[in-house]
This record gives structure tokens, C-alpha cells and sequence, in this order.
């Protein structure tokens, strides 16, 4: 029998894996899954809606390709859902071995959709060397998404926390600026009617624009208890009811009239940039200050998070059940948990994503990578992150989302 040529050699771990005759790769055997994903092309289904994001993903595929061998593609989506219906899709159409997509950046209701349905490969997360520097003992947002035990079928890859920004030359009328700014949600109010139109929040379903629905829905409500168990355990309109109030006395103060809203976060910091805005939000808490760094917004820009505490949480990256890359989209992951890819990540000048390595527990070689901008006046101080409110359980952001078209598209 003559032997397979070098090309055909190398080719028949992903024919194997894609047929279904190369059982999975087990994630607890490193050296063999490294191996595996020598030569694979990693199929990763990204929101592409900002270009410092776009801009990492490429920085992530460059490395890849120099030390392990593995082509990353962007395949870029708007919203993740788009990717979690292709899986589906396939599951449905019985392709358990074929699948297009690789990697998913995802949580959320995304996850809990994904995991309900068993599309998920895993667990894994656990048995990823860099894992371990994330300390999920002592961080155990790392190990759960909105209220959900992550259970290793996911590895955590950046934090995010809603940020206010403002402008403080535009605001210096009002004495000092920051003395005047909202501090809770009852304040938004106040301030958005003494200063019409200079504020807004994204269209929904967009997920800043959502997660801003559920800011408000925390601090309005007085059934809290009721935000973390499924959305169907509660009296959804009872529990919401104070939200759509709100939004109905908040909406004609907002940019244009609440009548037209900005599609994404990153278009509503251009309208920062523009001047159409005096105060606005992120949902990454150092992007003020890498849009000032990088001229998108002015100097005088600065950053603060409210008494009242602000929303936060974790995102993820996971693979699919039918992935026939499993093994190349372990080996990223890993390194999207690398001190190396972590504090590139977090750089004002890339990104400003927020590590979730436990940055104190590192070599301090390591830590030094972290040190952050102090002189960048956009910055948030020290321990301004540190009142972060939870999640609520998955199953309200779509409620909600769908309450809030029913309501207001088309009016």
C-alpha cells in the first residue's frame, strides 16, 4: 500500500474530524490538541461593529498564523444571533460534523440558546492552559454568564461594564460639569430635560441599547428578585411597568425627539465626535479615552460611572457542537487568555478591552504589560468599576427587546 503524499498527510485530521471518523479532540490532552490544530483554518463569527475590534481579531489571527500554524477568518456578523441560527440550522439539517462555524463570540441569551439546544462543544474552558490565570475561584465571573453557570463550555475573554462619558467643555455652563452630571436614573431624567436633545441610547435590539434598558429596568423597579430568575416566573408587565414610564418622559428629550435613534454604541460616539452629544455611554469602559487618544472625540472628554453602580459583565468566546476545527479553536481561545493578547487587548492604542486575567496574581514581567494610561484625562480613576450591578437572567433581554419594538417602532 503506498503511503499518503506530505499534502494529503497533513489534510486527513480535518477530513477524519469533518466525516466523523476522528473522534473530538479531548481538551485535557494539550500536546495532541496542539498538534490537531496544526494547519486548520478557525472559521471565528465576530461582531464586527467596531473597527479597533476588527482591527484586534486581525492582530489575533496574525499570531496564530506565526506560532501555531492556524489561519483565522473574521467571519463578520452584526449580531450574534446570526451565528447561533446557522448552528441551528445545521443541527436540524443533521450536520454533526460539518459545521461552517468554529468560534462564537457570544453571551448571554446567545449562550443560553446555544446551550439549550446542545450546540455547544465542551466542556473545554477548564482545560486551557492560560484558563487557570483568571483565578475563577476568587473571580467567578469568569465561570458564569447572566445568572448561568458557564459549566466550561465557554472561556472568557474581555469585561465590560457601562461607562457614562461627557464632554466638559460643552457642559462648563452648568458650573461644574461634573457636579452636574446624572447619578442615578431618576437624575438621567432630570438631566436629559434641562438639556434637550444632547443625549440617547442606540436603537434595540442593538445589546448596548439593551443593556441600557436593563440599567433602567434595575434601578426603577422594586421587584429586583424578580430579574434573576427566567423571565416567565414573573409578571413581566408588572415588573416593567416603571421602564415604560420612564422611557415614555425620557424619549422626547433625547436626540431628535426620541423619534430617531443612533444604530449602534460606536455611531453614537460619533455623534460625540460631532458634537451632537454631550453625554453618552459605552459599554467598554476605557473607549473614551481610547476614541481621545485616537482623535475621535476631544480633549476634553472625560469619563465617570454613577453612584448608583452600572451594569457589567463578562463575554465569552465558545465552539460549537459541529465545529471540524475544535482543536484550532481551543488553541485560540487560549491564547485570547495569554498575558500577551490580554494586555494588547486592553491597550488604549488597539483596543481598551478590560483583561479578565487576575492581573495582581501575575509574574510581574506580566503585570507591568497592564499598566494603563493615567495620563489620559478620559480615563476613569482607580476604583471607579467597582459597584458593578449583575446581569439579569438571559431571558429578560429578549422580553425586553421585544417589548420595546412593540412599543415604540413605528410610532
Amino acid at each position: 500500500m503506498r503511503a499518503p503524499s506530505l499534502r494529503l498527510a497533513a489534510l486527513l485530521p480535518a477530513l477524519l474530524t469533518s466525516t466523523g471518523l476522528m473522534a473530538a479532540p479531548d481538551p485535557a490532552d494539550w500536546p495532541a490538541v496542539l498538534e490537531e490544530a496544526r494547519g486548520q483554518t478557525v472559521y471565528w463569527y465576530a461582531w464586527a461593529g467596531d473597527q479597533r475590534t476588527n482591527d484586534y481579531i486581525d492582530w489575533v489571527a496574525e499570531r496564530v498564523d506565526a506560532r501555531f500554524d492556524i489561519d483565522l477568518e473574521h467571519v463578520k456578523v452584526g449580531n450574534t444571533a446570526e451565528a447561533v441560527s446557522r448552528v441551528l440550522a445545521e443541527k436540524q439539517a443533521g450536520n454533526d460534523t460539518a459545521g461552517n462555524v468554529d468560534l462564537i463570540w457570544l453571551n448571554g441569551e446567545n449562550f443560553a440558546a446555544m446551550k439549550e439546544s446542545d450546540l455547544l462543544f465542551g466542556p473545554f474552558a477548564r482545560a486551557l492552559p492560560n484558563f487557570a490565570l483568571t483565578r475563577p475561584a476568587d473571580n467567578p465571573e469568569v465561570v458564569t454568564d447572566f445568572t448561568l453557570p458557564t459549566e466550561g463550555y465557554e472561556s472568557p475573554w474581555g469585561r465590560a461594564q457601562i461607562t457614562y462619558y461627557y464632554d466638559g467643555d460643552a457642559l462648563r455652563g452648568n458650573g461644574d460639569a461634573h457636579d452636574a452630571l446624572p447619578q442615578d436614573i431618576e437624575e438621567l431624567l432630570a438631566w436629559a430635560e434641562a438639556n434637550p436633545g444632547r443625549f440617547t441610547y442606540p436603537r434595540i435590539p442593538d445589546f448596548t441599547g439593551s443593556t441600557f434598558l436593563k440599567q433602567a429596568l434595575i434601578e426603577l423597579t422594586d421587584r429586583d428578585e424578580a430579574l434573576y430568575a427566567p423571565v416567565e416566573e414573573s409578571d413581566f408587565a408588572a415588573v416593567t411597568a416603571p421602564l415604560w414610564d420612564y422611557l415614555d418622559a425620557l424619549h422626547p428629550h433625547l436626540w431628535r425627539g426620541g423619534r430617531q435613534f443612533p444604530a449602534s454604541g460606536p455611531e453614537m460616539r460619533r455623534l460625540m465626535g460631532d458634537g451632537a452629544l454631550s453625554l453618552a455611554f459605552t459599554f467598554t469602559p476605557s473607549e473614551p479615552a481610547a476614541a481621545v487618544a485616537d482623535y475621535e472625540l476631544p480633549p476634553s472628554t472625560r469619563s465617570y460611572v454613577p453612584d448608583s453602580g452600572t451594569l457589567g459583565n463578562v463575554h465569552f468566546v465558545a465552539i460549537p457542537y459541529n465545529s471540524p476545527h475544535q482543536a484550532g479553536a481551543m488553541v485560540i481561545a487560549d491564547y485570547l487568555l495569554s498575558p500577551e493578547a490580554q494586555a494588547t487587548k486592553q491597550d488604549l492604542d488597539v483596543w481598551g478591552d478590560r483583561t479578565v486575567l487576575d492581573v495582581a496574581r501575575l509574574p510581574a514581567e506580566d503585570q507591568a504589560r497592564f499598566a494603563l494610561d493615567a495620563e489620559n484625562p478620559a480615563m476613569l480613576p482607580a476604583g471607579a468599576l467597582a459597584r458593578t450591578l449583575p446581569e439579569p437572567h438571559p431571558s429578560w433581554m429578549t422580553s425586553l427587546q421585544d417589548a420595546w419594538q412593540a412599543r415604540y417602532v413605528g410610532r
